[in-house]
């Protein structure tokens, strides 16, 4: 069987990848560790099960409008002007099935061939594939200065002609960095300016810690919706914990709105309704849960920090957000993804391997779990590279043995 060119040449996510080798290993009894996977362990938000719940138990479950049913919209709409200071219209609004298929769906109505999209390195791992998927070129930009937060003279130094769009993501997958608000406001300014497209990806905006808060994209933009060149990207997969519910939306002028409603309606037709309705039971409910996410979203950064400071030779900036880290751990091996299918198949921990997010030599480890596995899983970690750690450890009720060092 022959595939097309394109189709061929799309990676395969590394994050699900990991997934179900990590669920092979535990069907077959291996006490497997993941902090890889970016999920949190909450349970959904009640009000979003009774919503769906009670839609569901009417029977009518039909097409909705293919850019999103209207009492989701108007959700929507009232967290866009709480939350970002801005009022917007339905006509701003398209619902997807997630917030990654938000960011192809907006890609694919903005890019001709080739045209070119500035992804800042540490990235999502989507990224890069989904541009690559509309026919775009992905342009990355890594820090001259060594560091994980972006600087604009790198960014302006990559602009040419052909630049559609710039994506920015903050607080940021996979380094957990909120982006500093004079950096937000020069590339607000500087899109504006340049006409280029700026998307936001603010899936993690409410998951800030230490009494930091997440910049507005709008607050530094005069310009109206439908001429403004930001763009967000939002959903309720982080915020409230409900990954597997797969609704996002997106906040756009709504000529775009328009095009990426064609774009759905010939692919996936609309979002589904019962899930809809629990997205907007989400937005609309006792919003206690989130701050009780985010709170404990934040002991375990405090833990996973704590672990990796005693980690000889191991080099990590504190996350300012979401649920991820990202150490340096070139000291050991400077080769990402062979570190991590190390780790994997002496310790039975489960690691993201840097590369796959644009930079080498790091691994991004998720503490969106449980308390005991982080703690378990970094000195699992340091069992099998760290020559100082004591050469015996129990890994379920196995007793193993270091021999490699």
């Amino acid at each position: 069987m022959s595939v097309s060119l394109l189709a061929s040449s799309i990676a395969e996510s590394p994050t699900l990848r990991l997934n179900e080798e990590a669920e092979l290993l535990r069907q077959r009894g291996e006490p497997v560790i993941h902090l890889g996977i970016g999920e949190p362990k909450n349970r959904a938000p009640i009000n979003a099960i009774l919503n769906s719940a009670a839609k569901l138990n009417t029977g009518d479950i039909k097409y909705s409008p293919t850019d999103g049913i209207p009492s989701l919209k108007k959700a929507i709409i009232r967290y866009t002007e709480e939350n970002y200071g801005k009022l917007v219209e339905p006509e701003n609004i398209i619902v997807t099935s997630g917030a990654k298929q938000a960011i192809y769906n907006l890609l694919f109505a903005l890019l001709n061939p080739q045209d070119e999209v500035i992804i800042l390195a540490p990235y999502w791992v989507s990224y890069p594939e989904i541009v690559r998927m509309v026919y775009g070129t992905p342009v990355f930009v890594t820090p001259e200065d060594g560091g994980l937060h972006p600087r604009m003279t790198d960014i302006t130094g990559a602009v040419t002609p052909s630049t559609k769009a710039i994506i920015v993501n903050s607080p940021n997958n996979p380094s957990g960095l909120v982006f500093r608000k004079d950096f937000i406001k020069e590339i607000v300014e500087f899109c504006e300016k340049k006409q280029i497209y700026l998307i936001m990806d603010d899936i993690y905006h409410k998951l800030v810690f230490d009494g930091k808060k997440a910049v507005s994209c709008y607050e530094f933009t005069q310009r109206d919706i439908d001429e403004s060149r930001v763009i967000s990207v939002n959903g309720v997969s982080k915020l409230y914990g409900m990954t597997g519910f797969r609704i996002g939306w997106t906040i756009a002028p709504s000529r775009l709105v328009r095009v990426m409603t064609n774009i759905q309606a010939q692919t996936t037709s609309c979002a589904s309704v019962i899930l809809q309705a629990a997205a907007e039971g989400a937005l609309t409910g006792i919003q206690s849960g989130v701050e009780n996410l985010r709170l404990t979203i934040e002991n375990n950064r405090n833990i996973i920090m704590q672990e990796l400071g005693s980690f000889r030779g191991v080099k990590t900036i504190q996350p300012d957000g979401a649920f991820y880290c990202f150490p340096d751990f070139s000291a050991y091996e400077p080769d990402s993804v062979k570190l991590s299918e190390f780790l994997l198949r002496k310790a039975l921990v489960v690691t993201v391997p840097g590369k796959e997010f644009g930079m080498e030599g790091r691994l991004r480890l998720s503490f969106a779990g449980s308390v005991n596995d982080l703690v378990e899983g970094v000195a699992r970690m340091k069992w099998a590279l760290d020559a100082s750690s004591p050469e015996e450890i129990y890994i379920g009720d196995k007793k193993m043995v270091r021999n490699w060092l």
